[in-house]
């Protein structure tokens, strides 16, 4: 009898062990990165008014190149967007982020978001109209709370 609930001490270890890990790594796996933006940004299709977001993957074997953008306490959808696999050189520490800034009066718009750690992001998939104005812009890479400026003409080229 003693044998049996050693294995069953054991077991349970092993299960609860499992599930903390499984639970560790769900961020990673849908990149859950909640973003707050002082002034309104632009997305593909939309205008999002200044504050805080939360950015997911959608959760598919098949892709993982569809972001959702919810409220920061990811209740309420506002967009789901198809984006393609961008590569940067150097995984950071931070998210980080590609603006490019447009004319007076329009809103900065999102070009690219990587996950902390991760050499491979998302690139946000605008028309071809407008990716052609957004390459002409000037962008802004911003690193965590940091921020610096390029004149990058790729756009969505990773850092």
């Amino acid at each position: 009898m003693k044998t049996n609930k050693g294995y069953l001490i054991v077991g349970l270890i092993v299960a609860f062990t499992l599930f903390f890990e499984v639970a560790a790594h769900a961020e990673l796996r849908d990149q859950s990165t909640k973003m707050t933006f002082s002034e309104p940004i632009q997305i593909p299709g939309q205008i999002l008014p200044a504050g805080t977001y939360l950015f997911k993957l959608v959760d598919s074997d098949s892709s993982r190149d569809v972001v959702q953008i919810f409220n920061s306490d990811g209740t309420a959808i506002y967009a789901t967007l198809q984006t393609v696999d961008t590569e940067r050189r150097q995984p950071t520490v931070d998210t980080v982020i590609t603006l490019a800034e447009q004319a007076a009066g329009q809103p900065d718009a999102l070009l690219t978001w990587f996950y902390p750690g991760c050499e491979n992001g998302h690139e946000f998939v605008y028309s071809k109209v407008k990716e052609k104005e957004l390459a002409q812009d000037k962008q802004q890479t911003i690193v965590g709370n940091q921020q610096t400026t390029s004149n990058s003409v790729a756009a969505g080229a990773g850092n």
